[in-house]
């Protein structure tokens, strides 16, 4: 048995063993947190704000530029809903009235509209993330993990025979966990694993806490982190089996909260697509994407737009100023508000009230005074994950949701009509 003493700072001595080696090499990215972040999007209000600065020169607020929007979404009837998510669900999905029952059954706990536009949508994300399997299956799962673990193993000079040693321990069910990586094909497998793991170790919990790095789960693919977050403010209402993270691999808890990130909260949005962008890149990125481009407009500074206004470290703002709060102290005289009056506001980036503040109508005000300015745009980032075989981007999956959502639209405008024209052939456009 190996035994030693490893520092990750002058005031944390951990003695080692194959469990603790195992959560080291196979969890941890290195010493400097153990904790998750937390999710990109806030659910709840901060508890206490200053109400922003008024200014007496304010330019008329402008309106914004003109977009295709969507027409008022028909609110459908209980027994309307039901036959269109059956029409809209793929033909040879398994146990589509399971499924149909558990999206009426979230739709109802979150008060969200029973609307065709909105069945689609999270349809729409179902497809893409998952089609439709509720622990979907992680191609080369076995060889991303053992990747993974190379990687750390040769950031902390770890000898190989040793990595081989950690993982030929047995597990609960008699095989090793190396012989129970090779044989993982789903996230859901590997976070269990990674949980008996550190259930190993005498106080694991306490010692590794939120150290599981599968972040996602379930049809959706939601963040365990916004999941944990938004149960804190908002009472899940089904039973709870084990803890919040086996539920969002559940199917039902999986689309709660999915649907939840997708639908529950105000945006100023004239097309779903945008809210399809959110969903990959975090609540109103879009909306502040379109505030860097008018940012960005008036500074004459390039800046990215990420839907980022601060600069984030850990999932927390950092002390280091981001590009954007640098070209929003360039023109603080433009603005009239100074350093603390921009920060202030720009703490609100990801909460609806942002759009209220008095720095996001400044930057409109003097953008819009020479040409409507969007206040929509899809964020420009690069999307990186071991999972991915080929670059992409939000841009990418925004549109090729939408593809989908288009689609799901169309199924079921050509269900229904087949349902009201029996008598007659579908008409061809």
């Amino acid at each position: 048995m190996l035994s030693g003493i490893i520092h990750c700072n002058p005031y944390i001595v951990i003695p080692l063993n194959r469990f603790i080696l195992l959560v080291l090499i196979v969890l941890t990215t290195g010493c400097a947190s153990t904790v998750e972040p937390p999710p990109p999007t806030s659910v709840d209000l901060p508890k206490t704000r200053t109400d922003p600065a008024k200014s007496a020169a304010v330019p008329a607020p402008t309106k914004p530029a003109a977009s295709s929007a969507l027409p008022p979404p028909a609110v459908l009837s209980e027994a309307q809903t039901s036959e269109f998510i059956l029409q809209i669900l793929p033909g040879n999905l398994k146990d589509k009235e399971g499924w149909a029952e558990d999206m009426q059954s979230v739709f109802h706990a979150l008060h969200v509209q029973p609307s065709a536009e909105n069945y689609c949508a999270v349809v729409a994300i179902i497809e893409q993330e998952s089609s439709f399997q509720a622990d979907p299956f992680v191609p080369g799962l076995p060889a991303i993990v053992m990747r993974e673990i190379e990687q750390r193993r040769e950031k902390y000079s770890i000898p190989p025979t040793v990595v081989s040693w950690m993982l030929s321990a047995t597990s609960s069910n008699g095989r090793s966990y190396q012989q129970r990586i090779d044989t993982l094909k789903t996230e859901k497998e590997l976070s269990d694993l990674i949980e008996e793991i550190i259930a190993q170790i005498p106080a694991g919990k306490k010692m590794f806490p939120n150290t599981n790095p599968i972040r996602t789960g379930g049809p959706m693919q939601v963040s365990i982190g916004f999941a944990e977050a938004h149960a804190k403010v908002r009472h899940y209402p089904y039973p709870v089996h084990g803890n919040l993270r086996n539920e969002v691999f559940s199917r039902r808890g999986g689309l709660y909260f999915g649907t939840a990130i997708l639908l529950d909260y105000p945006a100023p949005y004239h097309q779903l697509i945008y809210r399809f962008a959110d969903y990959n890149a975090g609540r109103y990125s879009s909306r502040n994407a379109a505030f860097q481009l008018a940012l960005a407009k008036i500074s004459g500074r390039k800046l990215a737009t990420d839907g980022d206004l601060l600069r984030y470290q850990q999932g927390r703002p950092a002390a280091a100023s981001s590009t954007t709060q640098l070209a929003l102290s360039s023109i603080g005289k433009a603005l009239q508000m100074s350093d603390a009056e921009i920060n202030r506001d720009l703490q609100l980036e990801k909460l609806s009230t942002f759009s209220q503040s008095h720095l996001y109508q400044r930057v409109f005000a003097l953008a819009g005074q020479t040409a409507p300015q969007p206040r929509e745009a899809i964020p420009q980032i690069n999307l990186n994950s071991p999972k991915f075989q080929r670059k992409l981007t939000t841009e990418w999956f925004a549109n090729r949701v939408n593809k989908r959502f288009a689609d799901c639209l169309k199924r079921g405008a050509s269900s229904n009509n087949k349902s009201t024209k029996k008598s007659k052939p579908p008409t061809r456009h």
